[in-house]
């Protein structure tokens, strides 16, 4: 009985040590808010390790894939992770990440989109505050008071037009220009564009802004396309002789590749913030923080090889002479509203 007794005595004493083990190393586990504030000078090779044995990294983006496939492709070769890519427009980004997060579902670790979209995230609580010094050389643009993104390249609009069918002397050089009857039947704009033209708007002053689109409109017409890519290869084949609104790293892809395009930056010059988020509930979050670093650091240098503009100025600095009007993306969203209607009533379906 004495012996039964020290037995049960023992292994009591093991299974509380066993517990008491785990619940340590369970209280050092850090928690991923914890680890998205870490700035110790061993913070990447702390997400290598976790994302190492994650061994995947799922992100929901709105760059089209010929321009994430570097990024991706660099990504895995110097992780060995997995990345998987799921690709639409901003707005079904929103729309399925809010719909996953309303049945319960947290499928993704980290967003690349555009600013509005961002701050509907943050608006709906998906997304996580991260502090790393990835950000040190960042433009102050880049930052949001709540920290939750960062910018980490501008998509900067400005017109093109098919060289082989508008002359360079030809080409406008204002906004105002565009009210000139040669233009009629030759302007295409990119369906959802709204937050351009309320830009442009604003920064004219509201009643000069709208009566000047509305001459454009009323004057020379403007066909609606979908997908800035698409429009931007349309003005490349010459189906559009001049389109307004393309992000300028395309065409000047394509020009620097021989198309016959050229982009035409028209004052005011609307940009665009673009970024990498994580999400508050990723599944992978130490490759969720490192995917959010790469962006920040070498995927920077992979964009601007493609002609796109990052907020390093070290990496690529502005445009000479251009003097950029960044979208307001609280703006867009309080007065989306008002916007679209202006949009629509004046743009797309002119009444």
């Amino acid at each position: 009985m004495t012996a039964w007794i020290a037995f049960q005595s023992v292994g009591l004493t093991a299974l509380a040590a066993l517990a008491l083990g785990i619940a340590s190393a369970a209280a050092q586990a850090p928690t991923i808010a914890e680890l998205a504030a870490y700035q110790g000078p061993d913070r990447t090779q702390r997400l290598i390790a976790g994302a190492k044995k994650e061994k995947v990294v799922s992100v929901y983006g709105s760059t089209v894939a010929e321009d994430m496939r570097p990024v991706s492709d660099a990504f895995r070769a110097r992780y060995g992770l997995d990345f998987q890519y799921w690709r639409a427009s901003s707005e079904q980004l929103v729309q399925r990440a809010v719909n996953e997060n309303r049945a319960g579902r947290c499928a993704v670790d980290a967003f690349a989109t555009v600013a509005a979209e961002l701050e509907t995230l943050h608006r709906e609580k998906l997304l996580l505050a991260v502090k790393t010094p990835a950000t040190d050389d960042l433009a102050p643009l880049a930052f949001r008071p709540h920290g939750e993104w960062v910018a980490t390249r501008l998509n900067i609009f400005s017109a093109s037009y098919n060289t082989n069918l508008v002359k360079r002397e030809e080409a406008p050089r204002s906004y105002e220009d565009l009210t000139d009857s040669r233009w009629k039947g030759r302007l295409a704009v990119e369906a959802a564009d709204f937050d351009w033209f309320g830009t442009i708007v604003m920064k004219m002053g509201e009643e000069k802004g709208l009566k000047l689109f509305r001459d454009i409109v009323k004057t020379n017409g403007v066909s609606v396309r979908r997908g800035h890519t698409l429009l931007a290869n349309l003005v490349q084949a010459g189906e559009v002789p001049l389109a307004l609104t393309v992000y300028s790293y395309k065409p000047e892809q394509q020009k620097r590749e021989g198309a016959p395009i050229e982009p035409l930056y028209l004052r005011p010059v609307v940009a665009l913030a673009y970024g990498p988020a994580v999400s508050r509930c990723a599944p992978h979050p130490h490759a969720a923080l490192l995917f959010y670093d790469f962006m920040i650091r070498e995927g920077q240098e992979i964009m601007a090889k493609r002609d796109m503009m990052p907020t390093n100025p070290k990496i690529r600095p502005l445009p000479e002479g251009v003097d950029l009007t960044m979208i307001d993306p609280i703006e867009m969203l309080d007065n989306r509203k008002k916007w679209d209607e202006l949009w629509t009533n004046i743009v797309l379906k002119p009444k």
